[in-house]
């Protein structure tokens, strides 16, 4: 997503000049391939810094409402909206119905006060989860179901302190889950 020179409204989705350079030619390459490109997705960042006009219960997935309405689509989580911004950045580039794989997404469960505990963190992936599942795709890509993977499997204690430590399902000194998911 630091492709993305900007992202609000999704339909607005553009990479910054030097991603253009250097990402559309690979775009172009994987959509005559048929091959998806892969994409970190993650909430958390956009929310984090900037708890204010983003809220909690549109960066977890948990509103049912639009919260962002954009021309015809609707937004009611923050996850849709970033997967779209980047789908209409690569139609900017002239590459259209390129399949894309979420390579990475997550919610820390530690690292940042309030913002990051067990409980946020369950709810983000167990929705990401649930979404994955239901099949049903983003506002843009309706009829696409999103594939993709949460990151990461284990907390990591060689990160700098702070959230790059916590993103795991479980903890590696006693092998059990920090949070369930459902």
């Amino acid at each position: 997503m630091g492709n993305l020179g900007q992202s609000y409204p999704p339909s607005a989705g553009m990479f910054t000049s030097q991603a253009r350079e250097q990402l559309t030619p690979v775009l172009k390459f994987l959509s005559q391939t048929s091959t998806p490109i892969l994409v970190n997705i993650y909430p958390y960042f956009p929310y984090a810094s900037d708890p204010v006009n983003i809220h909690l219960h549109y960066a977890t997935s948990k509103s049912e409402a639009v919260v962002v309405q954009d021309g015809p689509l609707g937004y009611s989580n923050l996850f849709d909206a970033m997967f779209d911004a980047f789908l209409w950045a690569m139609e900017r580039e002239g590459v259209k119905d390129l399949p894309m794989v979420v390579s990475e997404t997550g919610w820390p469960s530690a690292g940042n006060g309030d913002m990051t505990t067990p409980l946020i963190a369950a709810t983000y992936n167990g929705n990401f989860v649930k979404h994955v599942d239901s099949g049903k795709g983003t506002p843009k890509r309706p009829n696409s179901g999103v594939d993709g993977f949460i990151f990461a499997t284990f907390n990591e204690n060689q990160k700098p302190p702070g959230t790059e430590q916590n993103f795991g399902l479980y903890n590696p000194v006693d092998m059990k889950p920090i949070y369930k998911l459902f």
